[in-house]
């Protein structure tokens, strides 16, 4: 016997808090709320959706790895953007070394979720480095 999937395309009404994200400052303080205490204990890596207005639509947690690194299926980012039907995406992850500079890897996945959603029309707005501290934003140090 076959079994087979059904698709379809529906809204699901939550509590999701809509904010309209304007910069990286936002981004971060809106991102963080993902992260509990476990920011200094495993690197974790958030796609944040919004809509053409630059509101959040939702998010999704793509990935949790170890202490330095996780690992990140552009597949799976592409099924969230698809699914949400976003124009915008915010891209976020941890540090928990505390070192704030993002590594080639993470310049890389970047770079390939970016060439990924072209193909949707959709925009990495930024990618946000976190640590317990601080912040780096891609965007703002123009490597996007």
């Amino acid at each position: 016997m076959k079994t087979t999937a059904l698709y379809e395309l529906k809204k699901n009404q939550t509590d999701f808090q809509k904010k309209k994200i304007t910069s990286s400052t936002l981004s971060n303080e809106f991102i963080r709320q993902f992260y509990l205490d476990d920011i200094e204990i495993y690197e974790s890596f958030f796609l944040l959706l919004l809509n053409n207005q630059n509101q959040t639509i939702g998010y999704a947690k793509i990935s949790q790895g170890g202490i330095t690194g996780t690992v990140v299926d552009v597949r799976i980012v592409a099924k969230y953007v698809v699914d949400s039907l976003a124009t915008g995406i915010i891209l976020a992850h941890n540090h928990p070394s505390g070192t704030l500079s993002p590594s080639e890897a993470d310049k890389q996945i970047t770079e390939k979720i970016q060439h990924a959603m072209s193909f949707f029309d959709v925009k990495v707005l930024d990618h946000i480095i976190l640590t317990a501290d601080s912040y780096f934003s891609f965007a703002d140090n123009n490597i996007l």
